[in-house]
């Protein structure tokens, strides 16, 4: 079967990385497992083998041929379609375990999401693309710092795992990607309009943090920058995550 290109697809071929991921899990009977886009079933044929329920997520019926494995579920729609709160309460388990070879157009959108429904997962494991590895993983002062660094970073521990070069890959995709590591926090909840206040600093990133918050009383602005020794004309790829949090409080006037 030839790939699609309206679905990201790009099939791991190696069965040493294949392990290698999956060896990242450790598990028991009493756990579940929800595989993302599991394709031809390249990592799904070994975690059909270990002792926890495996359900999969996947959006192209035409896998449907390859993901024929004893005890093991897929669920082909979506996954920004699906309630994914609503459907682990149809298994019982102790331990959540997500894993998936993320679609490059939208790991972001699928992180979001899985992550804003409260699933609790004990581990997650993604294969994203590297330069989406290293955003997540930066710190204020770097290029590739933005809006899914601080979302992301909020809620979990990030832990670059391992590169994959493009060419354990079929098609070979441009760039070479990287397996991560999410472990959650105990973070305090932060409403939706923060996030989405947040987006806003993050709106034109060649733009001054003030540009993009114009919107907003400049007083209250200058007042928490200056607090901070911080130059006016800064970018919001310079602020941390708490600067970030007074100033939504001040300019919504929480």
């Amino acid at each position: 079967m030839q790939a699609k290109k309206s679905l990201g697809q790009n099939f791991l071929i190696n069965d040493t990385i294949i392990q290698k991921i999956v060896s990242l899990f450790v598990c028991d009977e009493n756990d579940l497992i929800m595989e993302i886009g599991p394709g031809k079933g390249a990592l799904t044929k070994y975690l059909a083998k270990l002792p926890a329920k495996v359900v999969c997520i996947e959006i192209d019926k035409d896998m449907e041929r390859y993901l024929n494995y004893p005890d093991v579920e897929v669920i082909y729609d979506d996954i920004l379609n699906i309630d994914l709160a609503k459907l682990v309460q149809n298994y019982n388990y102790h331990n959540l375990y997500i894993i998936g070879n993320l679609p490059y157009y939208i790991t972001s959108p699928i992180i979001e999401k899985i992550l804003k429904a409260g699933l609790n997962a004990s581990k997650m494991v993604f294969m994203v693309q590297k330069e989406v590895a290293q955003r997540f993983s930066s710190g204020p002062g770097h290029r590739e710092y933005g809006y899914m660094t601080i979302f992301i970073n909020h809620y979990c521990e990030v832990k670059k795992e391992f590169l994959v070069p493009k060419n354990n890959f079929k098609p070979v995709p441009k760039v070479d990607s990287a397996i991560i590591s999410l472990n959650l926090k105990n973070h305090p909840d932060l409403p939706e309009e923060f996030w989405q206040f947040l987006k806003e600093c993050f709106s034109h990133k060649r733009k001054t943090l003030k540009n993009n918050l114009a919107k907003y009383d400049k007083a209250v602005v200058d007042e928490v920058l200056h607090s901070h020794n911080l130059d006016l004309a800064v970018r919001a790829e310079e602020l941390a995550e708490e600067i970030f949090i007074e100033l939504y409080e001040k300019c919504k006037g929480k």
